[in-house]
C-alpha cells in the first residue's frame, strides 16, 4: 500500500472515532430537548408513504417514549409524538399518533 493510502485510511479512522465520540456525548447528556426525541423517534420508524409499520414491534420506540416521559414535561409529549409522525410524511398520521400515545400510556 502506498503511504497516501495509509494516510487516507488513518484520516478516515480518526473521523469515524471522532463522530462516535460526539454521538456518545450527545446521547449521554442529562436532559434532552423535544427536538432530540423527535429525531430519535423518526430515525426508528420503518415507514413508506402510507404508514409506519414498526410501532408495536420495536422495543426501542417504547424506550424512547419512556425516556421522553421522564425527561420532558407532560405538555411536550403530544407535540413530540405529532412532530415525529409528521416528519415521516405518511398519509395515515392520525392512526400512528393514536398508536404511539397508547404505547406511551401502556409503558407506565
Amino acid at each position: 500500500m502506498k503511504s497516501t493510502d495509509l494516510a487516507r485510511k488513518e484520516r478516515e479512522l480518526k473521523r469515524v472515532q471522532k463522530k462516535s465520540e460526539v454521538l456518545a456525548r450527545k446521547q449521554s447528556r442529562e436532559s434532552r430537548t423535544p427536538g432530540d426525541f423527535i429525531n430519535q423517534l423518526h430515525d426508528l420508524f420503518f415507514h413508506d408513504l402510507e404508514k409506519i409499520y414498526n410501532i408495536d414491534s420495536c422495543d426501542e420506540i417504547l424506550e424512547i417514549l419512556l425516556e421522553m416521559k421522564e425527561d420532558l414535561e407532560e405538555k411536550h409529549w403530544d407535540n413530540v409524538i405529532r412532530k415525529a409522525v409528521r416528519k415521516t410524511k405518511i398519509k395515515e398520521k392520525e392512526e400512528a399518533i393514536t398508536l404511539l400515545k397508547e404505547l406511551a400510556e401502556v409503558g407506565d
